[in-house]
């Protein structure tokens, strides 16, 4: 296993960290529950944890609501006789602030779920421009100083889904030991982006990567003009570790997380992170890459490159974001996902879903792409809007 420092700070991490979003489940027969919903195979899961362990992973992400709460509790029992060698990260839910006293109430459950005296990361979970203002509103950036002063956190974080000037304010607004951010091969100028991933790195910040294979997206159902080009490749590898590779190719990434739901896919990872060191593709192989990102990019249903110039819009829908999920329907075969997300009120609420378009054509004047925007936005809501 490979280790880097992380940011400012002396902590050596595994290059692989593995995260806890994505534990294997069962199948419980219906396919209309969501997998995040249905029983976690804990004895497996626990098993993939302690192999992880066994082969050098040092770092495990978890979150309040992840697999309807049951994550952080079987984090907690699968690494809790080797809890002082390993550093678990986990997030405060922002999207389940209703008011300044619901930000305390979480960390203690989430301790005692963990059944640990302390996280060695505490996060912001999901901060985009909605979330950080009501996070600025309440207070939360002296709450997490209270946190790190009474030692329930050890170090302070966050995560992020939105824009890149939201990103940099939020990075310039504390002594933050990391951010974590969604970062791969098609996401390159997308949410935080290269931009945010060397902003952060620039200022002493750990970069935890999340999605560095998009939620799987760019591993399973490969189409086949993608597939055609990695079999193309002298040197041969699997989707996953082309994807993995080409996240630790770059200096500025502390670790990249892995939402892993089955034992062979912890192996194959484990396996590739003993050999992946920054600077290690060859121009060729980077070259590859860049055509496999660039036909994904030719599936594209909105031709949106996530600029921003269309926001804010008046009515409060975030333009950029319901492109994207719109676009995963089709590019990645990621049609239940994409419309479980749109409905969700935690990650989507209403007001910035595309149906509260109420073209005023704003956003098209602002748009460099001359998309049509108001048309489009119809067409999502149409896809996504069904349950």
């Amino acid at each position: 296993m490979k280790y880097r420092k992380l940011g400012h700070t002396d902590i050596d991490v595994s290059i692989l960290g593995f995260g806890c979003m994505r534990l294997p489940t069962a199948d419980d027969g219906n396919e209309h529950v969501p997998v995040q919903q249905r029983p976690v195979k804990e004895g497996e899961a626990i098993e993939m944890i302690e192999y992880a362990f066994d082969k050098g992973v040092n770092y495990f992400d978890t979150a309040y609501f992840y697999h309807g709460g049951k994550s952080e509790a079987i984090l907690g029992r699968a690494v809790k006789s080797f809890r002082d060698k390993i550093m678990i990260a986990t997030k405060l839910p922002t999207m389940m602030v209703r008011d300044p006293s619901d930000i305390p109430r979480f960390i203690d459950e989430q301790l005692k779920r963990l059944d640990t005296d302390y996280v060695d990361f505490y996060l912001l979970h999901g901060l985009n421009a909605r979330l950080w203002s009501r996070m600025k509103e309440y207070r939360a950036l002296e709450f997490l100083d209270k946190v790190l002063a009474d030692g329930r956190a050890r170090h302070a974080g966050f995560s992020f889904h939105h824009h890149i000037d939201v990103f940099k304010e939020i990075v310039d607004s504390f002594d933050w030991a990391l951010c974590q951010i969604q970062y791969n091969y098609f996401d390159v100028n997308r949410q935080a982006g290269r931009e945010g991933l060397e902003y952060a790195a620039n200022k002493g910040m750990g970069v935890v990567v999340m999605e560095p294979l998009r939620g799987g997206a760019l591993t399973t159902n490969i189409p086949g003009p993608i597939q055609a080009v990695w079999d193309s490749a002298r040197q041969k590898r699997t989707p996953a570790e082309w994807g993995l590779r080409w996240v630790w190719n770059q200096p500025g990434v502390s670790l990249a997380l892995s939402g892993m739901s089955a034992m062979p896919q912890v192996v194959e990872n484990v396996r590739t992170a003993e050999n992946a060191t920054a600077h290690s593709l060859t121009e060729d192989e980077l070259s590859l890459i860049n055509k496999v990102k660039d036909k994904y990019e030719e599936m594209l249903k909105v031709d949106c490159t996530g600029c921003a110039y269309c926001i804010p819009c008046p009515n409060g829908v975030d333009i950029p974001s319901n492109f994207a999920l719109y676009n995963d329907y089709f590019m990645f075969d990621a049609k239940d996902r994409s419309i479980r997300f749109y409905n969700d009120p935690h990650f989507f609420p209403l007001e910035i879903r595309a149906s509260n378009c109420a073209e005023c054509g704003e956003c098209e004047e602002k748009c460099p792409q001359g998309i049509a925007i108001m048309d489009e936005l119809k067409k999502v809501h149409a896809v996504l809007g069904q349950k």
